[in-house]
């Protein structure tokens, strides 16, 4: 507790005072300014035992775990492993070491250090749960599963694990087994706010859209900083066509987070589907800045350009998205658009083409091309094209107008005539 560690402080203190070389009391001073959140003070202090005693190990500990949360991963690396050459059976600088690794984004070392803790001591609860987080960091999701199942065997009242194993399920598409998870981690820990985040986006992709508003609102509540609770929230909305709070708190999202290119690519589709196209594209842009290799991003501003009649910008774009994901469909099938409505018809007919290659019930592609088909006056292609989306979608109005056009060039009137029929009594203009 605060109070408690402030008295430690001040303990302290009096023993520096007494004997300005003594070790263990700038160690403990140290200790008590990391668990206050005073990292710059608790390095001092540190740095100030390790000059006193070059070959104390539990001050490299405490440095790094201060370097550690000051996000200065490197020396705090440095720290753990100068922590575990003076004591090679220090399985919580392994632990560290591991977590430190794992920050960097190098799961593999992260890996072994965990496992390597565990090695030392096969109940360590602290290496199982931060092994299985390396795991999912590596897509390792049976590995992540089994080591958050074994931390909870040996410690089944730790709501962190269970809401751990709770996102991996999410990973997997078993929606059921992280909802109850997650409930059992906010039954242990009513405050757990990822706990509930987790949760929602559970009921979130199980269609339960009011569910999950109601678990992101109380995640946010007990974090009010938490950035991807307004992310989740924001797509939630989204959901229920609600654009403005969607909006809001995508924009929410970005004030909290100002590098989160999730939320600005989100905020985008938001501002497209309202017709914002210049925001939309803002946004967009914003997110290919913080990652150059956002495919998605450049899908989305593409469509947006098309939108505003600046094909030349949107081809650039979809080409973009092309050269990210080769085997993206729906990048085709937009280009396709907006060579399209460039009048560039071969071009957009062998982009439909590709579409239609790569996702053969892709409905939009065979619409777009039987439609320009159509325009370039091959009727029998555009009538072949447009069965099969009405043969993909019986309900698809669009294409029995287009089809009976086709028909009326080609003086099959009957068939015109029942195309029309059919397109009306879905509620088409013909």
């Amino acid at each position: 507790k605060t109070g408690e560690y402030d008295k430690a402080v001040v303990d302290c203190n009096k023993a520096i005072r007494l004997d300005p070389n003594c070790a263990s009391a700038h160690l403990n001073r140290g200790v008590a300014y990391d668990a206050k959140g005073e990292r710059d003070r608790a390095i001092a202090d540190c740095s100030a035992a390790i000059r006193i005693d070059p070959e104390d190990a539990a001050a490299y500990y405490i440095r790094g775990h201060a370097r550690d949360n000051k996000g200065e991963f490197d020396e705090a690396i440095v720290d753990f492993t100068q922590a575990i050459r003076l004591d090679p059976g220090f399985g919580d600088a392994y632990v560290s070491r591991g977590v430190a690794y794992d920050n960097r984004g190098d799961f593999d070392r992260a890996t072994a250090d965990h496992t390597e803790a565990i090695r030392l001591d096969s109940k360590c609860v602290l290496a199982y749960l931060n092994r299985g987080a390396s795991h999912v960091h590596k897509g390792e999701f049976d590995e992540a599963i089994a080591d958050f199942t074994e931390t909870i065997r040996l410690d089944p009242k730790n709501a962190l694990a269970h809401c751990n194993r709770g996102e991996v399920y999410v990973s997997i598409g078993e929606f059921d087994k992280t909802i109850s998870d997650c409930s059992t981690a906010i039954r242990l820990d009513p405050k757990l706010a990822v706990a509930y985040c987790s949760r929602g986006y559970a009921y979130d992709d199980s269609g339960e859209v009011d569910k999950a508003i109601a678990d992101y609102s109380e995640s946010i509540r007990l974090c009010p900083k938490f950035a991807e609770a307004y992310l989740n929230r924001g797509t939630a909305f989204v959901r229920r066509d609600e654009y403005d709070k969607a909006i809001a708190d995508f924009t929410e999202a970005i004030r909290l987070d100002p590098e989160f290119g999730d939320a600005y690519y989100n905020r985008g589709i938001a501002y497209d589907t309202e017709r914002k196209f210049g925001k939309a594209i803002a946004d967009f842009t914003q997110a290919i800045r913080l990652d150059p290799g956002f495919g998605d991003a450049y899908y989305y501003r593409g469509v947006s350009y098309d939108r505003q009649e600046e094909f030349d910008r949107s081809i650039a774009d979809f080409t973009a998205a092309i050269r990210i994901n080769p085997k993206d469909p729906r990048a085709y099938d937009g280009r396709g658009d907006a060579y399209s409505d460039k009048g560039e018809y071969d071009q957009a007919i062998g982009d439909y083409t590709q579409a239609i290659r790569l996702d053969p019930g892709f409905g939009d592609a065979y619409l777009s091309r039987g439609r320009v088909y159509g325009w370039m006056g091959d009727d029998d292609k555009a009538i072949a094209d447009h069965s099969m989306v009405i043969q993909l979608d019986p309900e698809r109005g669009e294409a029995y107008g287009n089809r009976g056009w086709s028909y009326r060039r080609k003086g099959e009137y009957s068939k015109a005539e029942a195309d029309f029929a059919e397109c009306r009594k879905l509620g088409y203009p013909c």
